[in-house]
Order: structure tokens, then C-alpha cells, then sequence
């Protein structure tokens, strides 16, 4: 009786044991490994007790706890090896990760530093370029035309494109009353723009199409203020004269005799 009583406590350790030592799910987490220390660290202790227990009698189940407890250990290697493999794993897929931000953020960086160099060069285009005039349609009249580009190049604010309208109107209309008139007008373009030579050569064809209009006085001085402003001041002189003696009468001469005089 007595020895049953005492092989009550063995069976009971016995069986804590053996419930214990049955094959784990594999672990996939630290808390994982936390509860097999654990389980493994109670097996221990409950072996040291039931070798206590039971002396020198009882091998067999001894060798069986023990066998279970290594295969434990075994289970436990296995997952601390697998838990390090994991987290290789993703310290090498968050340096992946990582080269990527790096990356997308250098393109980012490259991308802002070209939209804003475009975003520059837009507003220098805008601040230098003029606002022009509509081209006129093809029902614009010939007069409404040629005052389109009177009024572009005495206004100072485009002289290119005033220059193109009258030369629009040469080409349309070249008999017109008021050719005279846009051939000047596109010398005063010229002069405008401190092309002075195109301006002479413009006053030319003026003077000699025109031979005694009135418009040719005008031309003369513009092409003398041409030559002076080239530093050509004898050739200006002799343009001065020109206009002196040919148009005696017009307020142009008047002007020519004054800047001869001085």
C-alpha cells in the first residue's frame, strides 16, 4: 500500500512530463520561443525532481523524459535557427525597401529642380515678350490694316511686328494712296529699333520712288539723324544740305537748317 501511495506522485510527474513533451506547432514568433523556454525550463525542474523521487528505480521512463526533453531541445534549436533566418530575411527586404525610398527620392528631388528651372525660364519668356496685337483677319480693310502697324510702331511698344503689318499691307496693297506712307513708317521701325543701316537703306527706296513727295523730306531727315547717329556726320551734312535745298519750305528744313548751324 505504502508503495502504491508513493508511485502515485512519480505517475503524476510522469504524465505532466510526457503532456508537456508533446510535438509543438511550429513557432513563428519571439513569444513563441518565450513559451518553449518555458515548457523547457519546467521539464527540467520536474526531471530533477522525479530523479529525486525515484532514485535509482525507473530507467526506462527516465530515458523516455529524457529522450523527450532532447528532442525539445532539438525543436527549440530548430526554431531559434529559423526564427534568425527570418530576420535576415527582412533586414535584407527593409534594405531593399530602404535603397528604393532613397531612390525615388533622388528622382523627386530631380524632378523639382526641373520643374522649377522651367517654371523660371517660362517666367523670364513672359516678362521679357510683349503682348502683340491679334494678326489682322482677311476682312480687315486696307486702311484699318496700315493703322494697325502706324499705331504699333509710333507707340514704341512692338516695332517688329508694326514693321510686319505695313509690310503686310505693301504686299496686298502696293498702289494704295497710303504705300508712301507704310514705306516710311517702316524706316521709322527700323531707327525705332536702332538698326540704323536697315533704316537708311529703307529712307532710300523712299526718297527715290517718291522723287519730290512731301513724305520725302521726312525721309531725308530721318536718314541724316541716321548717318550721325552711325557717327557718320559728313554724310549726314550732305543729307542736311539735300534736304535743304530740295524742300526749302518744309518744317523738315527748317529743322536741317538749325542742326546745320550747330
Amino acid at each position: 500500500m505504502r508503495q502504491t501511495i508513493k508511485a502515485i506522485p512519480v505517475l503524476l510527474i510522469m504524465t505532466v512530463l510526457l503532456a508537456g513533451c508533446m510535438p509543438p506547432q511550429p513557432p513563428r514568433t519571439e513569444q513563441d520561443l518565450v513559451e518553449m523556454k518555458r515548457r523547457l525550463a519546467a521539464n527540467e525542474q520536474a526531471l530533477v525532481a522525479l530523479r529525486k523521487e525515484m532514485g535509482g528505480q525507473g530507467s526506462g521512463a527516465l530515458e523516455n523524459v529524457t529522450r523527450n526533453q532532447a528532442d525539445l531541445k532539438a525543436d527549440l534549436d530548430a526554431f531559434r535557427a529559423d526564427l534568425l533566418a527570418q530576420q535576415g530575411q527582412f533586414d535584407e527586404l527593409n534594405a531593399a525597401v530602404k535603397n528604393q525610398q532613397n531612390r525615388l527620392q533622388q528622382l523627386r528631388d530631380e524632378l523639382d529642380f526641373k520643374i522649377k528651372a522651367i517654371e523660371e525660364r517660362l517666367a523670364k519668356l513672359e516678362a521679357t515678350s510683349a503682348v502683340r496685337p491679334q494678326a489682322p483677319s482677311v476682312n480687315v480693310s486696307p486702311e484699318s490694316l496700315y493703322q494697325q502697324g502706324l499705331d504699333a510702331v509710333r507707340s514704341g511698344s512692338d516695332f517688329a511686328h508694326g514693321r510686319q503689318l505695313l509690310s503686310d499691307f505693301l504686299a496686298k496693297y502696293p498702289q494704295h494712296p497710303l504705300a508712301i506712307n507704310a514705306r516710311y513708317w517702316i524706316g521709322e521701325a527700323w531707327y525705332g529699333e536702332k538698326e540704323y543701316k536697315n533704316a537708311i537703306l529703307q529712307f532710300q527706296d523712299v526718297i527715290q520712288e517718291y522723287g519730290d513727295h512731301p513724305k520725302v523730306a521726312a525721309a531725308l531727315l530721318k536718314q541724316a539723324l541716321s548717318f550721325q547717329a552711325l557717327g557718320d556726320k559728313d554724310n549726314g551734312r550732305v543729307i542736311l544740305e539735300k534736304l535743304v535745298g530740295s524742300f526749302p519750305l518744309s518744317d523738315e528744313a527748317k529743322k536741317a537748317k538749325t542742326m546745320l548751324s550747330q
